[in-house]
């Protein structure tokens, strides 16, 4: 969603980082007032957004607004600052029109702060409705990386199976995300030490660990 910011008095950039950011804050009239490293924590971001707020209405703008950027953002709102995030792709667009082709902190809170100052149509406002689906989205995001990881690994033992004993891997790959089929290969393993096992050693590895799965009595 795009918001109208106005009349703003103080634009401030903070191109994000985990340990520190980089602010850029310029009035309006485009006289600079602040310009250097922040460190990400909440004292100084509020000294910062207090200070500027004596020159009038501050809107913060970030290039990030969940992960590295959830603190600034919160902190921003709670001081009563306007919030706003310029989207990555539009960030990538400006920085390309910019003089210089190294990237520093300090030249992308430059793209920030010319986007919020003479372009605010690409800006996207933060509401508390979208930070929680930043958030939300960041943990999906997670699931989704540990889904990924699953299923490569199970795709990894089950090469490993079709490659030791192909009819194994016919009855246990389908299988592999049951716990009890990970308990029997950890416990016992390979096709040779498990003929050896026998049927009730394997039983007993396969209740120990899924006893719900056991036959039911009548």
């Amino acid at each position: 969603m795009t918001s109208n910011f106005t009349p703003i008095a103080v634009f401030c950039a903070l191109d994000v980082g985990k340990s520190e950011h980089h602010g850029t804050a310029l009035l309006a009239d485009g006289r600079m007032t602040f310009d250097k490293p922040l460190p990400n924590n909440e004292p100084q971001l509020r000294d910062l957004f207090a200070r500027l707020q004596r020159k009038g209405r501050v809107l913060v703008v970030v290039d990030q607004p969940a992960s590295i950027g959830a603190l600034p953002v919160a902190v921003a709102r709670a001081s009563g600052c306007e919030v706003a995030y310029l989207p990555g792709l539009s960030m990538r667009r400006l920085a390309d029109l910019h003089p210089g082709s190294g990237k520093t902190d300090a030249r992308d809170a430059l793209v920030i702060f010319d986007a919020a100052r003479t372009m605010p149509h690409l800006l996207r406002s933060i509401t508390p409705d979208e930070s929680v689906r930043a958030e939300l989205a960041m943990v999906l995001g997670h699931d989704d990386d540990l889904a990924g990881d699953a299923t490569r690994i199970s795709n990894r033992l089950r090469g490993l199976l079709t490659s030791i004993y192909p009819a194994l891997e016919r009855v246990l790959g389908p299988r592999l995300r049951h716990p009890a089929v990970l308990a029997l290969l950890q416990a016992i393993g390979s096709p040779a030490a498990l003929a050896q096992a026998g049927p009730e050693e394997i039983t007993r590895t396969l209740l120990g660990a899924a006893p719900g799965c056991g036959p039911r009595r009548r």
